[in-house]
């Protein structure tokens, strides 16, 4: 899959990652899908209950071999 945005938020702590990718989504259609790389510890737990209490999908959520987390949504 391919996504239709991408965002590298890669050095920034909680709350930066949400509000970043909440802003991003805003701007996409519905279904369009945003791929988030984070670095912060919390991300991946963040994400998902952002997307849980937003209605955003969280399609993918992983660790690249970099140690970085990868968080694919598809906007409702």
């Amino acid at each position: 899959m391919t996504p239709d945005k991408h965002i590298d938020l890669s050095g920034l702590n909680c709350p930066l990652p949400i509000l970043r990718a909440k802003k991003a989504l805003a701007d996409m259609a519905s279904g369009a899908v945003l791929e988030v790389i984070a670095t912060d510890p919390g991300a991946p737990k963040d994400f998902e209950a952002f997307c849980r209490q937003t209605g955003n999908g969280l399609m993918e959520s992983t660790t690249t071999a970099e140690g970085k987390f990868r968080m694919v949504l598809r906007r409702k």
